[in-house]
Formats: C-alpha cells, sequence, structure tokens
C-alpha cells in the first residue's frame, strides 16, 4: 500500500505537468478561419473592418474591438465561423420574440465577441471573450440546419453574445435555413454598418433589437458605443421588411427617466409603427453593475403606461414572471390574446392571425 502511495506521489507533479500540457494544446488548436467579409486591405498588412460602425483598424496578428475578427498575415478573418460556444434549443419567447410562432422552440446559437462594453451585461463570459479563449463546438452552418431540421425546430436563433460578431457565420447559416424553409430570428444589438445588415436582411425574418438607452452619454458611458448607429439599424430593419422587436433595458437612475422612456416611445411610434412590441426589461445586479439594485416594478409599470399612452399597441415587462404586463392583449377589444407565465405560453387567443374575440388582425408572424 505504502508503494503505490509512494509511487503516485512521484508521478503526481508529471501528471500535473501532462494535464497542463494537454490544456494548453487543447487552447491553442487553431479554430477553423473563414475570410470576413466588408473589409479593406491597406498597406502594411492593416486591415480596415467595414462591418461596424467601430471601423476598426487592425494591425497583423491583432483582433478587432469584438476580440472575434483577425488580421492573419494582411487578411481578416472570423475567427467564430462554426464553432459556437453555446448550443441549446430555446423557447423562441426567452428571445425575446413575443410575435413570432408562439409556444415553438428556436435552436439558438452563438460564437464568442460583441462589439459593445455594456457593464450590465448577462452573459460577459463569452461576449466579452475572444472564440480563442471559450470552449467551443464544432457545428458548421450545415450542421446547424440539419440539426434544426431534424428536431423540427421552428426557427435558427442567431443570439446570447452578439451575432455581428459572428457575422459570416449567422449568414451562411440563414442562407441555408432560408433554403429549407426555416425562419431566422436575431437578438442584437444593432451595432453594425447598414450595407452588411441589408445583405443580412435578405435572410433574416425576425429580429429583437436592444435600445438600451434613448441617450448618446449612456451609450457611451455604460455601453462604450453610440445611439445613433443603433437607430439606424432599426430603421433599416424596418424598411427592409424584417419582423421587429425592441427591449429596452431599464436600470435603476441612469435610463428610468420618465422623460427619456417617453421620448423613446415616441420615437418607436414616429420611426417603426404603433405595432411595434416594445419590451421593458427588469435589470439584476451582474457584471460591472452589482452595485444597483433590481429594477422597481412600479418603474417598469409606469414604462408601460407611457409606452401605451403614446399610442403603442402592444408593450411588455419582461424579467418579472407571472406579471400581467407579459401577456398580450387586444388593442381594439383589450381581451387578453396570449397568456403568458415566464417563457411559457398558457392561452393563445390569436387565430389565422386576428383576435378571436373581435377579429381584429395582430401583428406579427403566426
Amino acid at each position: 500500500m505504502k508503494k503505490k502511495f509512494y509511487l503516485l506521489l512521484f508521478l503526481f507533479p508529471f501528471l500535473c505537468s501532462l494535464l497542463l500540457y494537454l490544456q494548453k494544446s487543447w487552447a491553442k488548436n487553431p479554430l477553423p478561419l473563414k475570410e470576413a467579409l466588408f473589409y479593406e486591405k491597406l498597406k502594411g498588412r492593416m486591415v480596415h473592418c467595414l462591418l461596424c460602425p467601430r471601423n476598426c483598424l487592425i494591425s497583423e496578428g491583432g483582433l478587432g474591438d469584438c476580440r472575434a475578427r483577425k488580421n492573419i498575415k494582411g487578411k481578416l478573418y472570423a475567427l467564430g465561423y462554426g464553432v459556437p460556444c453555446a448550443v441549446h434549443p430555446d423557447p423562441i419567447e426567452k428571445k425575446p420574440l413575443f410575435h413570432v410562432l408562439p409556444a415553438t422552440i428556436s435552436f439558438s446559437i452563438a460564437s464568442a465577441g460583441c462589439n459593445l462594453r455594456c457593464k450590465f451585461c448577462q452573459n460577459w463570459q463569452i461576449s466579452q471573450s475572444s472564440p480563442e479563449e471559450t470552449k467551443n463546438f464544432s457545428l458548421p452552418p450545415e450542421s446547424v440546419v440539419k440539426t434544426a431540421l431534424k428536431n423540427k425546430y421552428a426557427t435558427i436563433a442567431y443570439t446570447y453574445a452578439e451575432p455581428v460578431s459572428f457575422y459570416e457565420y449567422m449568414l451562411d447559416t440563414a442562407k441555408l435555413a432560408h433554403e429549407k424553409g426555416i425562419k431566422n430570428v436575431m437578438h442584437s444589438a444593432g451595432y453594425i454598418n447598414e450595407e452588411p445588415l441589408r445583405e443580412l436582411c435578405k435572410y433574416l425574418d425576425a429580429a429583437n433589437i436592444d435600445l438600451k438607452s434613448f441617450r448618446e452619454k449612456y451609450y457611451r458611458k455604460i455601453c462604450g458605443g453610440s445611439l445613433q448607429p443603433v437607430l439606424r439599424s432599426l430603421k433599416v430593419l424596418k424598411e427592409e421588411g424584417v419582423w421587429l422587436e425592441v427591449t429596452n433595458l431599464v436600470l435603476p437612475g441612469l435610463n428610468d427617466s420618465p422623460e427619456e422612456i417617453r421620448e423613446l416611445c415616441l420615437w418607436v411610434r414616429d420611426n417603426l409603427g404603433k405595432d411595434t412590441p416594445l419590451h421593458f426589461s427588469r435589470f439584476y445586479p451582474t457584471y460591472q453593475m452589482k452595485n444597483l439594485p433590481p429594477t422597481p416594478t412600479k418603474t417598469l409599470e409606469r414604462a408601460r403606461e407611457i409606452a401605451l399612452e403614446a399610442g403603442l399597441h402592444y408593450v411588455y415587462i419582461g424579467n418579472i414572471p407571472g406579471h400581467r404586463g407579459e401577456n398580450t392583449y387586444c388593442p381594439s377589444c383589450k381581451k387578453t390574446l396570449i397568456r403568458r407565465i415566464g417563457y411559457e405560453v398558457l392561452e393563445n387567443n390569436i387565430v389565422n392571425g386576428k383576435c378571436k374575440f373581435c377579429g381584429t388582425k395582430i401583428a406579427g408572424l403566426w
């Protein structure tokens, strides 16, 4: 017994070294490389990324601000292509998309990376990482679509991190899904340039865009970005006929003033239309903003009142399971059309896209 013990004691450092070596070797395994779209080559092997408003100038060997695009010998490559770090079937309500095929399952994928730096990010472990740092799955576009077909998932969702950072993967998958009759949906911050967005819209059926605030200062200080490109993206999605829902995460004392919320609601009404669903979501302390309390329920209820007063037809309260603000109501007869608790649909009174009670057409993809 003692001999075995001493043998293990002797071998322990060697085994630890071997394990460390294997871990390092695994981490250094090269990712599949896909040459990026929307960039230009510059002198001295520099590249200029044209995908998003950051317009990164990237030197050889460097990463873009999204951490998902790398300059290799003067060419820009997308690192997250075909190697998602998150793969999961989700209720479509989780996106959140409340007016798209209720109670169906969406095959959700994400590669690491994000071109914003939101201090309240709920998925910061992957959004603020590079595909070089995460544990990834091998799942090329063909496999994503094949899996969705096999399991009869109604949609494929590009979500969790920022889909813009894995644009080429999303685009190629969406093209294949489109050919097979599977709908494509995206949850994004909308921080993308117009040309790549319009190209994506050819294959995109629905999107939920985070409109994080209606103040430029908030975007700069809290998110490391800018408001105007997001507003432009929302308009482009509307112009291209993509079904659009908007989420506003309400942070206590930062973007919750009635004045700002009213301005946001009026902008949505005037630019995207009264039928655009608007989700006011409850903030919970996380990442770099653990000092703030959760959003008070009354704050969200007041935001919803302001939106309804502004003339929006479909206004929701998120992250408070069981609240009546989760439900869909007919804008004409005011009866409950879809009753929800969290991501579960308990009742659906929309028939052929219309209110079962009064026949009013309900906007959405049914």
